[in-house]
């Protein structure tokens, strides 16, 4: 079976500088946008972007398919963009209110950071990941906040973060 596999991976088609070129399913941030032929090393292919569903073998059959397709997959990649620029509008709409112990000058014992963001915008019915919340460090005092907010490379918002003292600490 192990010399299946390998001889399988040996097919795979390499280009110029070496790595192995795929054909992005979907828009992988920092790398390129959904319908690209893009290089990346082996390892990157093997382990995430084909077993995810990122990717796919750039073959000249899925080229040429792409290139039939490409007017529709860039309808849907506006529609998409659309839709996640009116959510994102919606969120910088709300400002979220977090309680954190703080001692009398204003100085938070802990910090608040992104995942506690995350938590009270879920209790707003949105949901956000961590790594989609945009600190320039964590907030280690009373205030309130702009915090910046990406849903997908091109789709950016803000929304207003209130660190409160906790009630009756």
């Amino acid at each position: 079976m192990k010399t299946k596999k390998l001889t399988a991976h040996k097919r795979l088609p390499t280009g110029p500088h070496g790595g192995i070129e795929l054909l992005l399913i979907h828009s992988v941030e920092d790398l390129g946008k959904q319908g690209e032929v893009v290089e990346v090393r082996r390892g990157y292919a093997l382990n995430y972007l084909l077993p995810q569903g990122l990717a796919t073998i750039a073959t000249d059959h899925h080229k040429r398919m792409v290139e039939k397709h490409r007017v529709k997959l860039q309808e849907l990649e506006r529609a998409k963009q659309a839709g996640l620029r009116k959510e994102a509008a919606e969120i910088s709409k709300q400002s979220v209110t977090i309680e954190a112990n703080a001692t009398e000058d204003g100085h938070l014992y802990g910090s608040v950071g992104a995942p506690e963001i995350v938590a009270a915008l879920k209790k707003n019915d949105v949901n956000l990941h961590a790594d989609q919340i945009r600190l320039e460090g964590p907030l280690k005092e009373l205030g309130l906040y702009t915090v910046k907010f990406r849903m997908a490379s091109e789709v950016e918002g803000e929304l207003k973060v209130w660190v409160v003292p906790q009630v009756g600490a």
